[in-house]
């Protein structure tokens, strides 16, 4: 496929393999366009055209190319603080914004590559403005941009959560890219009417790229969402995961949204073996369920992450992976978190799993009943249904989120999410309205 004579040369280092890089780039692209990242001409065209490695001039060709991310610059304790993202999740979060030629674009989280990316679907008659808090990444995409032959994407060093009014065009952008995790999604004003914003918004950290279009003032999404990770967005808008530790336990416990609970009584609840609530509802090996976790988030009131140190002094049955933090409730004294129960091989071999709610304390049990019905609430209303629909509307005010629970109500510093949950076909539930508790 031949890019347009009105794109701007891309010039590749001299020392650089051309023949390599491009047999590279294109084997990529077919990889991501059978796997149905790519579904657009023009991505594709994009992700053929513009040389990856020219962004990643550490690490070696093959590397470069590679369906992975490439880590640009860590913190002193190694965490990755900057990156080139995974392919397939670009490509991904490119179709969701369906940029056309002319459109104004703002990225959010700089770098270089996306940035270019986005320069190929704009076309010379629009125009792309990078931005990111670290100096250190915006020189990098300073660098490396007109060394790829992309002089005219606009690289700005901002705290996005202060957007510059000087970077907003009149009416708006037509599009707004944000490759940071986003806890909140403080851009709805400076994105046009109509337009799109693509972002990978936190929900009790759970971690979700969404495509929305504006609406009269709000967000509204429209496809399904994508389970992504993100580097964390720095600056004022930094997520606080509100994260409290059982005392003498090793057991932490995260209110990322929603109001943090005491959880000094929970240390003798943790001091014996717990309850186990079993479902009979099962899930494959290698079959997501990260829709049930979003689901309990909202459904469930004093709802949190629970945490497990490896050496802690506690009786928690299976502790979850130290990446993936498990969905837990409290309930004064007790609290019940999800497991999953490995019951057979599957028809694959990478097992069969029961979804069981463990309860620790005197009444874990009745916290532990209250989860498992929640889980069987999703498995019979909602499991085969369409994705859920999100809605992100200006806050009213600024107040922090207050006691009360809303069911599948997210309540941020900026916007208030509501997460609408379609019913499977058939189901005897009634439909509920946008925020609204499940009929059961």
């Amino acid at each position: 496929m031949t890019r347009p004579t009105e794109r701007p040369a891309v010039t590749t280092p001299p020392t650089t393999d051309l023949d390599e890089a491009t047999a590279l780039r294109h084997q990529l692209a077919d990889q991501l366009a059978a796997a149905g990242h790519i579904r657009t001409p023009s991505v594709d065209r994009a992700l053929r055209t513009v040389p990856r490695h020219a962004f990643a001039p550490e690490v070696p060709l093959p590397a470069a190319y590679a369906n992975d991310i490439v880590a640009t610059r860590r913190s002193d304790d190694g965490t990755i603080i900057s990156s080139i993202s995974a392919p397939w999740l670009q490509a991904d979060m490119l179709e969701a914004a369906r940029i056309q030629p002319g459109h104004r674009v703002l990225e959010i989280g700089s770098g270089g590559y996306n940035a270019a990316l986005l320069a190929e679907l704009t076309g010379p008659t629009g125009h792309v403005t990078t931005l990111d808090i670290d100096p250190t990444v915006t020189e990098r995409a300073t660098r490396f941009l007109p060394q790829a032959g992309y002089h005219h994407v606009s690289v700005v060093t901002a705290d996005a959560e202060h957007l510059p009014s000087t970077v907003v065009p009149d009416g708006g952008f037509d599009a707004i890219v944000v490759t940071v995790d986003t806890w909140d999604l403080p851009w709805i004003d400076a994105l046009a009417e109509g337009g799109r914003l693509v972002a990978p918004l936190r929900l009790h950290g759970y971690h979700w790229a969404i495509g929305f279009t504006k609406g009269q003032g709000a967000l509204h999404s429209d496809e399904p969402l994508i389970v992504c990770g993100f580097v964390a967005m720095q600056g004022d808008g930094a997520w606080n995961p509100n994260r409290r530790t059982i005392p003498g336990t090793g057991v932490h416990l995260s209110w990322e949204d929603g109001t943090p609970l005491s959880v000094e009584q929970l240390a003798p609840a943790l001091d014996r073996e717990p309850t186990v609530t079993r479902t009979d509802i099962t899930v494959g090996g290698q079959e997501p369920f990260d829709l049930l976790t979003l689901y309990l988030a909202g459904a469930l009131p004093g709802f949190c992450r629970l945490e497990v140190d490896p050496d802690g002094d506690n009786q928690v049955l299976h502790p979850p992976p130290r990446h993936w933090p498990a969905a837990a409730i409290v309930r004064g004294a007790s609290l019940a978190r999800l497991a999953t129960e490995r019951i057979g091989d599957g028809d694959n071999s990478k097992g069969r799993y029961e979804f069981v709610v463990h309860g620790y304390g005197d009444q874990g049990h009745v916290a532990a009943q209250e989860m498992a019905e929640q889980v069987e609430i999703w498995q019979r209303n909602h499991r085969g249904a369409r994705c859920p629909l999100v809605t992100a509307r200006p806050a009213a005010d600024r107040a922090p989120a207050g006691p009360d629970h809303e069911p599948h109500v997210f309540a941020k510093k900026h916007t208030r999410i509501t997460v609408d949950w379609p019913i499977v076909p058939g189901s005897t539930a009634r439909p509920t309205a946008l925020g609204s508790g499940d009929a059961g």
